[in-house]
């Protein structure tokens, strides 16, 4: 079972995630903050992280930049997820160590083949 960890701050965007999810079967792991999300990638060893971009205290570009530069955590895959649709973000996303990116609203069957994809 495919194991994700979800690092997001809105309730709302969480129980989206979940659902869309589950119903894949995929073991889902929740953290609602940059800091719990870290802790969380070095304690667990998700299979890939879904990050949201905007949070409180450390957002997601600095919690993408200390998971890819862990010793332990380097190789999880991370996708981050956001309303920051800009080109610029995309891009300082990926310098983070991001594999992909992605706008929220997001697809169903986008999301999946995203993952799927960077798991490859």
């Amino acid at each position: 079972m495919t194991t994700v960890l979800v690092i997001d701050d809105s309730p709302s965007e969480m129980a989206k995630f979940r659902d869309m999810l589950a119903k894949h079967s995929f073991h889902i792991l929740e953290a609602t903050n940059g800091e719990q999300g870290c802790q969380m990638a070095t304690d667990h060893l998700p299979d890939v992280i879904l990050m949201d971009v905007v949070m409180p205290e450390m957002n997601g570009f600095q919690a993408t930049r200390k998971i890819t530069r862990g010793a332990t955590t380097a190789h999880i895959p991370i996708v981050m997820i956001s309303t920051k649709s800009q080109e610029t973000d995309r891009v300082w996303g990926k310098r983070q160590g991001a594999k992909e990116y992605i706008t929220k609203p997001v697809d169903e069957s986008q999301l999946l083949e995203t993952i799927r994809r960077v798991m490859e």
